[in-house]
């Protein structure tokens, strides 16, 4: 099986059962890690670690709820893979709904997440945030 994919599908089932932790632990301790969007958005931006990551996913349950996360496809080829499907979360902060599209890019070396850029409606986010 594909090193790739296996380890971005292993990624979202993880997610999927709510298990931060174990999804935390398929990402390199240095990691290329990017969400743009607006600064009034206090999870957006860059990471460099996994530790920041295991941060972002133990926060991320306190700001967003999560009412629909679907891959529709996952695009592999060597050891980059992207990522596409539609989201619809709710910011906990405001009541309001993110409905959004998105990619996320990963790379994966040696069985490790070393890159993950995410692109969706920041837009969307910044006014569900405000």
């Amino acid at each position: 099986m594909n090193d790739t994919r296996a380890t971005i599908e292993e990624f979202y089932a993880r997610i999927g059962a709510g298990d931060a932790e174990g999804a935390t632990a398929l990402f390199a301790e240095s990691v290329d890690w990017y969400v743009y969007g607006s600064p009034a958005v206090p999870w957006v931006g860059r990471l460099s670690t996994r530790a920041e990551v295991a941060e972002f996913f133990a926060l991320l349950p306190e700001r967003l709820e999560r009412r629909a996360f679907d891959v529709a496809r996952l695009l592999v080829d060597g050891e980059h893979a992207v990522a596409l499907g539609h989201m619809h979360q709710i910011v906990r902060a405001t009541g309001k709904p993110f409905i959004t599209p998105f990619a996320f890019h990963f790379t994966v070396v040696d069985g490790r997440i070393t890159r993950y850029h995410a692109y969706e409606d920041s837009h969307a986010l910044a006014e569900a945030v405000s």
